[in-house]
């Protein structure tokens, strides 16, 4: 895709969504199941949507959280936490929730005032609560005008496919029906009922950070950290920490703005809360060496981004592989392994060998480390889109969802523990394991041609070399035997990935070199190529 000319641009005001007119879509425009973009579709993180195209609305909610609490009837025996995000959507999504959710008489604890609760924070109450499940209102990065829905099982990690879908299936059944089977009672009615516990989710994960994160060392380097809340879920909760360990930390963006109108603008011109975007984190670049580290996390605080004076914005890759080996140096995580998506970067392989751990490869969807995290087979589990969780100090289970928050201040550990931040931190690991160059492009793709590409098959592909090398190897599934939706080809120094996006009309290119930036061009060429070739056939 072309580069907009508002990229990296404060968002112009003619581009900010009218939240009123939102919201009264929200309640006025109904699904039309004819179409299939209006129906109920979990993707890698729940259901998303926009009220404007009838792909979010008030009847979507009704419907999923209905078939939530019927597929937890027999199976959840505790009660269940709620959070949002700080999109216009959430908080009016948020309560319809709740009066279904009251109506099927479920115990509900939700943040007290109606609060705003970044996703893992929903995790650690569920694991630390045990028997209990969570929804999560949130369409993570996505512009201010979307919406979204996620389910978290009791393990406290985002539901597996098998349960998503058979919410999915009965969410999309019960709005074929009309809404008939929805159990519903009015907000007054809920919020005087039994089943509705406000919550003080804030001081209990904020006092438990120690737990994983050196907060003693970081309070006595007296590090100056500057943390972005970019106007998302978990500002209250960077304040209380400021407050709590008293840390030399400047807060800001920690107001709801439903516009995001202090923004800049993503690659494509588009206001997106990705603090994985150079584009869209142009902002906090512009002051970074106003701090000796600084980050910055999406609305819903699953992800991550962390700037520093030498380097700017780290590469998500480059971040996760300097968390992997200075935890593998600063933790005794041992024997335990390191989870990572199949488009994650081959330094993370060359830092796990050099360290004698073992690599789990999964599929896209942090879904795929629940398991592993749980089980004990991985102490840390990360996605090449900055989202990343670990476990404590004592082994045990922090979160199994994402969580920006403990990255974020991880970052700052490192720098205090070792004197260097991240990326002088990653400098170092490239001097001795060689320095990839990886990139991610993105291109139109309709949702017939996304299906293709989700179901590809190794005969699928009729090119025997990728930028002048023999393809070595064809990946359809991972080490879990799951598909990746999508494929994987690797030669001799590099590789690229074809996949879907879950939640937008485009594929995505992965790609990394072994050589150098023509090299990685070249790669990504013949994978459009490719692409073209199969779409051709279609």
């Amino acid at each position: 895709m072309a580069i907009s000319e508002l990229a990296g641009k404060l968002a112009p005001k003619d581009i900010l969504i009218n939240v009123a007119d939102l919201i009264s879509n929200y309640y006025t425009i109904k699904p039309d199941m004819q179409k299939e973009s209006n129906h109920v579709s979990f993707g890698t993180s729940g259901h998303r949507g926009s009220a404007n195209d009838g792909s979010f609305n008030e009847d979507h909610i009704l419907a999923i959280t209905q078939a939530v609490a019927e597929y937890r009837k027999d199976k959840v025996k505790n009660m269940l936490f709620i959070g949002m995000d700080t999109h216009a959507l959430s908080t009016p999504a948020q309560k319809t929730a709740l009066e279904v959710l009251c109506a099927n008489e479920i115990t509900v604890y939700y943040a007290k005032d109606f609060g705003y609760t970044p996703t893992p924070v929903i995790s650690h109450a569920i694991l630390t609560h045990s028997g209990s499940d969570g929804i999560v209102i949130t369409p993570s990065h996505n512009p201010p005008s979307d919406g979204g829905f996620k389910y978290n099982s009791t393990n406290g990690g985002p539901a597996n496919e098998q349960i998503t879908n058979q919410i999915q299936n009965r969410a999309n059944e019960i709005l074929k029906n009309g809404l008939k089977d929805v159990k519903r009672v009015s907000l007054k009615e809920a919020l005087a009922s039994k089943f509705l516990i406000a919550y003080d989710f804030v001081m209990p994960y904020v006092k438990d950070l120690q737990n994983i994160v050196d907060m003693d060392i970081i309070k006595k380097s007296n590090i100056k950290i500057g943390a972005d809340a970019m106007g998302g879920s978990g500002m209250a909760y960077y304040d209380a920490i400021k407050q709590y360990y008293n840390l030399n930390m400047e807060v800001f963006h920690n107001r709801a703005d439903f516009t995001f109108s202090f923004m800049h603008c993503d690659k494509d011109g588009k206001i997106r809360m990705d603090c994985s975007s150079p584009y869209a984190m142009a902002g906090l670049i512009e002051h970074k060496n106003n701090f000796d580290i600084a980050f910055g996390n999406d609305t819903d605080f699953d992800r991550h981004g962390i700037v520093t004076k030498y380097g700017g914005l780290l590469n998500p890759n480059h971040y996760l592989s300097v968390a992997i080996d200075y935890l593998c140096k600063h933790r005794d995580f041992k024997p335990l392994g390191v989870g990572k998506t199949l488009v994650s970067s081959s330094m993370i392989d060359r830092v796990c060998a050099d360290n004698g751990v073992k690599v789990f490869q999964t599929p896209v969807g942090f879904k795929w480390f629940v398991d592993p995290l749980s089980n004990k087979e991985i102490f840390f589990g990360g996605e090449e889109s900055a989202g990343a969780s670990y476990l404590r100090k004592n082994k045990e289970l922090w979160s199994t969802d994402k969580d920006g928050m403990i990255m974020t201040l991880l970052s700052v550990e490192i720098l205090a523990k070792t004197g260097q931040d991240p990326a002088r931190y990653y400098e170092n690991l490239t001097k001795k394991f060689g320095n990839p160059v990886y990139a991610r492009i993105d291109a139109p793709a309709t949702h017939k041609q996304k299906e293709i590409l989700k179901n590809l098959s190794k005969e699928d592909i009729t090119h025997k070399t990728l930028a002048g090398e023999a393809i070595q190897k064809i990946i359809t599934t991972a080490d879990n035997g799951a598909k990746i939706g999508g494929l994987k080809l690797i030669a001799k120094n590099g590789w690229v990935a074809l996949r879907p996006s879950g939640t937008e009309e485009i594929y995505k290119i992965y790609a990394e070199s072994f050589i150098d930036k023509e090299h990685l061009r070249l790669l990504q060429k013949e994978a459009q190529e490719i692409v073209e070739a199969v779409f051709s056939k279609m």
